[in-house]
Parts: structure tokens; sequence; C-alpha cells
């Protein structure tokens, strides 16, 4: 079987890219990251749907992005804002150069494994204006790791997958539930409680609520 890691962070779209990269018969490796983020519930989540997936190894790497702060994922100064209460490009809960950060550590851990396949959820179409998750960049990220590694020059051609790249987040779930991701045991929300449960108001709770909806399917979310 051919070697992946897959970036699982515990949210409905990793759960997705997981299932598809196990469909395709990839010995799945996961990784998560604690990166200071506010709750530790999607940890939780991402140990669950790690191991009803059935994966090789997974392993939680941790890295401090609060030190920097400057998101309101990682800085408990600033609030997290309701889903459309801002206009602007970028919003505040994204986080300085989390997906360069994780690809590159995803990166390190495949050169190790021997794994020329890195998946990752990403999306352009249903999400919340965020640079590090365009097309774009996934391309651009692919051309350096295999300028950037050992791997990619000796070896054979490194890639980055983003199945969900151009996927509304109703397509995303209907793909899941095909493959029989249980989205109970994820979490999507911003600032869920210690037990997992969703805030409801937050982006995140605003998209996977109405993808759940436009997909016609039962939203398994807790919501506090």
């Amino acid at each position: 079987m051919k070697k992946a890691v897959i970036l699982v962070s515990g949210g409905l779209d990793s759960a997705t890219v997981l299932a598809m990269a196990t469909a395709e018969s990839y010995a799945c490796y996961a990784v998560s990251f604690d990166y200071g983020q506010r709750h530790s519930a999607e940890l939780d989540a991402a140990k669950s749907v790690a191991a009803a997936a059935g994966v090789k190894e997974h392993r939680i790497v941790t890295i401090d992005l609060s030190q920097f702060g400057g998101s309101a994922l990682t800085d408990e100064a600033i609030d997290v804002p309701e889903a459309n209460a801002s206009e602007e490009a970028i919003p505040i809960t994204y986080v300085p150069a989390r997906n360069t950060v994780f690809l590159s550590l995803a990166l390190a851990w495949s050169e190790v494994l021997g794994a020329c396949d890195i998946f990752v959820g990403v999306n352009a179409v249903d999400y919340s204006g965020y640079p590090d998750c365009r097309p774009a960049f996934i391309s651009a990220y692919e051309h350096m790791a295999n300028l950037a590694t050992r791997a990619g020059v000796e070896e054979s051609k490194l890639t980055v997958h983003a199945p969900l790249i151009d996927l509304t987040k109703a397509e995303i779930i209907q793909q899941g539930t095909v493959l029989g991701v249980d989205y109970s045991l994820t979490v999507s929300c911003y600032q869920a409680d210690e037990t997992g449960a969703a805030c409801g108001v937050c982006d995140s709770c605003f998209l996977r609520r109405e993808g759940f909806a436009n997909a016609g399917i039962a939203d398994p979310t807790r919501y506090a």
C-alpha cells in the first residue's frame, strides 16, 4: 500500500479527506496539531476520527502559535465574531501562516515515512476567505516541497492532494456520507466547549449547519 500523511483537525472536512484517502487504498498516517487554539475539543475529535478510520498511526504535534497571536483562534484577547458579523475579506479567525506551518510538518513526516502523498482538507468554495485555502497556494506549496526536500529531488514527486478544493460544503458532506464518515465524531466550531458542543453562531458553525441543510442530511452537531 502507498503511504500518505493526512492532516486531521477533527473537523468535518479533514474527516472526509481521510475517508477519501482510505477509499483510495492508501496506508494513512494522521497528523493533528495542538497549536495553541482556543479549545482541545477538536483534538479529542481528531483522535476519534483517526481511530474510527483505522489509521496506521496518529500523531499530535505541539507547536504554540498563540505566542504570536493575531487571530481570534489563538489570542484570548480577540473575540470570535458571529457569522457574517464582518465584511473583511480575510476575517480575524485566520491564523497567520497556519497551513504553511502544518503542511511543512506533514512534509517532514512524509519524508521519514517514505510517503509521496499528503492530503489536506482545504476548500475554496464554502470557506471563510483564508488565503491558504486557495488552489494557488496548494500548487505553490507542492512546487516548493519538490524543490526543498531530498525525496523530491532524488526520489519521486511529492503530491499535495486537496480533493475538497472545488466542492461546496453540501457536496463534501454528501461524499463523506457515502464513504461512511460519522460526522457526529467531528467538531468544527471555533469556540466549542470542553465537551465538543458547538456555539452555533460562529462562521464555522454557520457553514456546517448550512452544508447539512443543503445536502438534505440530518445535522448530528451538538450545540451548547
